[in-house]
Order: structure tokens, then C-alpha cells, then sequence
């Protein structure tokens, strides 16, 4: 196991009754205290449990851009971020990080924009290559292969434009980056992306925010069952007349 930087997020707002976002969504009025006790971290959740804006809150804590980067990164297209990074007590261990970085896949280009924009070699912790002259997902895997080393990765949904054969990838840059000493927290809807071994899985719902398995995950659950049915589920879609 590597050393943790972050070990601890506390949210030190008072729940009230008419709490505004972000404190209106569930997961994030019941937050209390959320232990980060492994390598890897991943926050599950269906569309706007929270899971996007319990990450950017943690980056902004730390000094990072709410659009995505690391903490040299100071560009923004529009100022959408929410206050929860001032709510937000994060417990860190006397841990030396080489890197910090925040990938949101919704603003990837952006960033990559803003790296362009810079000079003397901007690209040379990416492969050396401008990653403007690849496809979204050549990015990605360019991105993921040479940034990766020891620091502290949050990944907002990596999974957004790479293929199934990239993301058994994405899983082993993960065992590289955590065998080099870092730490890593990741949202995803992806199966694959969750399978890593050893690592604590919080699901974000109507509920609050409650520790669970891959096997007892409900993406786990959701995309065997479809594998299993998909006959049946083309028929309750309506997608079969017959």
C-alpha cells in the first residue's frame, strides 16, 4: 500500500431546511465524515447524486481548477463550481507528492486548450506531443500514460471516451501510478473501471453515502443483468415488436 495523502474529508455545514445546492442534493446533506482509507477510492452514483461535485469540491480544497488540472492551472470558461470546498475540512498525512491533477472528462479539452496556450514545451509531461492533434480518446490515453506518477489523481468519469480494451488499460496505469506511491479517488458508471482489487467503493444516493462492494454494486448488478437479458429488456424497451 502506498502512503495516503488524504485520509479524511469532513463537511463542517449545518443541514437546514432550505439548503440551496449543493447542500439540497442527498448525499451531500448527509455528509459527515468520509474516510479515505485506501489506495484507491472510487464515488458510484446514478446522474446527479452528487458524485461530480463532491470531486470538484476536493479539488478546489487543495488548491486545484474547478474545470480540471493541476494546481498551475488557472483558466476558466465559466464559474460554475459550487461552495462546498468551503465546507469541506480535508485531513492530509506529511506526504511529499511529485503531482496533483484533476481530470473532469467534461472540460479535457479545456484543459488541453489551456496547455497549448503555454509556452516553453507544455506538452512534455504528456508524451511531448500536442494533444490537440489526437482524438478525444488518443488524448485520454496519452494523458494516462505519461502523466500518471506519484501524486494524488482525482478522475471524474475517465472512462467517458475510452473503449472497453482502454479502460482494462486505464486499470493497469492505475496499479502502475499506486505502485509508484500514489492515490487515487475516481467516479465512474464504468464496470470495468470499478474492478480494481482492494479498493473502498462509496455509493452516493437518495440516502446518503454508504460504503458497498463490487460484487453487491449496482453497476456490477445493473450491466450483468443486461448482458444476461438483453432480449427481454429490447422487449420491455419497446426496441422488439415480436
Amino acid at each position: 500500500m502506498s502512503n495516503i495523502f488524504l485520509s479524511r474529508i469532513t463537511n463542517t455545514h449545518v443541514p437546514c431546511e432550505d439548503d440551496q445546492y449543493p447542500f439540497s442534493i442527498p448525499a451531500i446533506k448527509a455528509l459527515k465524515t468520509l474516510e479515505i482509507t485506501s489506495d484507491v477510492t472510487y464515488l458510484i452514483g446514478e446522474n446527479g447524486s452528487g458524485k461530480s461535485t463532491l470531486m470538484e469540491a476536493i479539488a478546489v480544497n487543495l488548491g486545484m481548477n474547478a474545470e480540471g488540472g493541476g494546481q498551475n492551472f488557472r483558466f476558466s470558461t465559466q464559474e460554475t463550481h459550487s461552495d462546498l470546498s468551503e465546507s469541506l475540512r480535508l485531513a492530509k498525512t506529511p506526504y511529499r507528492l511529485q503531482d496533483m491533477f484533476f481530470y473532469r472528462a467534461e472540460s479535457f479539452y479545456n484543459a488541453i486548450s489551456y496547455l497549448a496556450s503555454l509556452d516553453d514545451d507544455p506538452f512534455r509531461s504528456y508524451g511531448g506531443v500536442d494533444l490537440h492533434e489526437y482524438s478525444h480518446g488518443e488524448g485520454m490515453v496519452l494523458f494516462f500514460e505519461n502523466r500518471l506518477r506519484r501524486g494524488f489523481y482525482l478522475f471524474d468519469e475517465p472512462e467517458a471516451a475510452l473503449s472497453y480494451q482502454n479502460q482494462l488499460r486505464f486499470l493497469v496505469w492505475m496499479k502502475r501510478a499506486v505502485d509508484a506511491g500514489s492515490q487515487l479517488i475516481i467516479s465512474t458508471h464504468s464496470p470495468v473501471l470499478l474492478a480494481y482489487p482492494g479498493a473502498v467503493i462509496y455509493h452516493l444516493n437518495e440516502e446518503g453515502i454508504r460504503k458497498t462492494t463490487y460484487e453487491e454494486s449496482y453497476i456490477y448488478n445493473d450491466m450483468r443483468s443486461f448482458i444476461d437479458n438483453v432480449p427481454l429488456i429490447q422487449r420491455e424497451l419497446g426496441l422488439l415488436t415480436k
